[in-house]
């Protein structure tokens, strides 16, 4: 019995001790990371600061002009090497791998690897924060080394406009307005019904004969302001990097529902609508200031213009909490700020009490809208030799149908 139990023990502590041998075996490195010098970084003109719209902006796009916002580098040590790099899932992205062949023993190889984002969680980001993405290097299946970059994700409102790189370098990154420009967005079909029972179009039909085109653009800016749509400038944003610009812009779904807008913010607005039903939209974009184009031909030869902030000249709702519908009329501080948008014909019948409130409001969006598309005309002909010259940046036309071959629109979060 006490033999048994000698040759038991024995025989537990060999097995033991083969064990821990194959573990150490299976551990050993065989391959030196100094040598690899593995390195994952992240372009470094965007100072470690992640912007999601442009994530969801550029989803679709396969361009040979894509940024290469990650890479990886190193050293293959041994001739037709294989690496594996894997990123860590995060809150905003999945388990992300990418496999190349190292041919040659020695020489530097450099890839960019696809990050695979949860979309659906980018989209619902509204306020900053930080992310670790941990890069882990696999030689011929043996992990060789680790990287963490932490970044700083920024709110998906945040548009990223233009950066000075590192090597004094500008990039321009403005046609990112386009992606908050959303044809697809649900509530579109529900607002193009109440357009329609407004009575000024009978139709959207596609047709681009100036004026069917001018007719829809009146539809749709009466929508706006019998909406109540009014100007509020909000820009800013608590990105602290001084190397870049960008630019806080409300949704579809902000617009709609908070009834407020800046100069971009209104372009995209009624870029949405505009592209549902077939017309086409351009976004003129001026040193500290955008405004909305569109062509009014199939030949895209004409243009016509519109100074979205003028929405914000009055609020068509308020007039209901002060007309008398027996008198047919505003009371008199209501009517003193309307007045100047009534011509002389539409006066006189407004003092005989025939007006409705609905064809007080029609003739005063009527006439924002002849002066919105005057307002800045003079800039637009002073300037279109510069918003046709691609070499300079201040002052850009954004089609939005041509852009749509890169840029997608950010889906709605709701």
């Amino acid at each position: 019995m006490k033999y048994r139990r000698l040759i038991s023990g024995f025989l537990t502590f060999i097995v033991a001790a083969l064990l821990l041998v194959a573990c150490q075996a299976r551990v050993q490195k065989t391959i030196d990371p100094t040598v690899v010098n593995f390195e994952a970084v992240y372009d470094a003109d965007f100072n470690s600061v992640l912007y999601p719209s442009m994530m969801l902006a550029l989803s679709n796009y396969q361009g040979s002009d894509m940024p290469e916002l990650f890479t990886v580098s190193l050293t293959s040590p041994k001739n037709n090497s294989v690496v594996r790099i894997v990123v860590d899932s995060t809150m905003l992205n999945y388990v992300s791998i990418m496999q190349e062949s190292l041919p040659k023993k020695g020489q530097r190889y450099t890839f960019t690897p696809v990050i695979k984002w949860k979309f659906d969680n980018l989209y619902r980001l509204r306020q900053p924060g930080l992310v670790d993405l941990t890069f882990t290097c696999y030689v011929n299946d043996e992990e060789v080394d680790v990287k963490t970059i932490r970044l700083n994700y920024r709110s998906i409102n945040e548009c990223l406009l233009s950066l000075i790189g590192k090597n004094g370098r500008y990039r321009d990154y403005r046609w990112l307005f386009t992606a908050y420009v959303n044809e697809d967005h649900p509530k579109i079909d529900n607002i193009l019904s109440e357009i329609l029972d407004q009575g000024i179009v009978s139709v959207f039909d596609g047709d681009r004969t100036e004026k069917k085109v001018e007719n829809q653009m009146r539809a749709i800016w009466y929508y706006a302001l019998h909406r109540g749509i009014t100007y509020s400038t909000i820009s800013c944003t608590s990105n602290k990097t001084s190397r870049s610009n960008s630019q806080y812009i409300r949704f579809f779904d902000d617009v709609y529902n908070n009834r407020q807008a800046n100069c971009i913010d209104a372009c995209v607005f009624f870029s949405s609508i505009m592209r549902r039903v077939g017309l086409q939209p351009i976004i003129f974009v001026e040193p500290c200031h955008a405004y909305l184009g569109y062509y009014t031909d199939k030949s895209r030869k004409k243009i016509g213009l519109l100074e979205t902030t003028i929405t914000g000249w009055v609020n068509l709702p308020e007039l209901d909490k002060h007309y008398d519908v027996e008198s047919g009329r505003l009371d008199d501080d209501s009517y003193n700020k309307i007045a100047r948008y009534l011509n002389d014909k539409d006066k006189a019948r407004y003092q005989e009490g025939k007006m409705t409130l609905e064809e007080i409001k029609k003739s005063v969006s009527n006439t924002l809208f002849d002066r919105a598309s005057e307002y800045q005309r003079e800039s637009y002909e002073k300037n279109k030799a510069l918003f046709a010259d691609s070499t300079q940046m201040s002052y850009q036309q954004l089609v939005v149908s041509d852009l749509r071959k890169q840029v997608s629109p950010i889906p709605s979060a709701e």
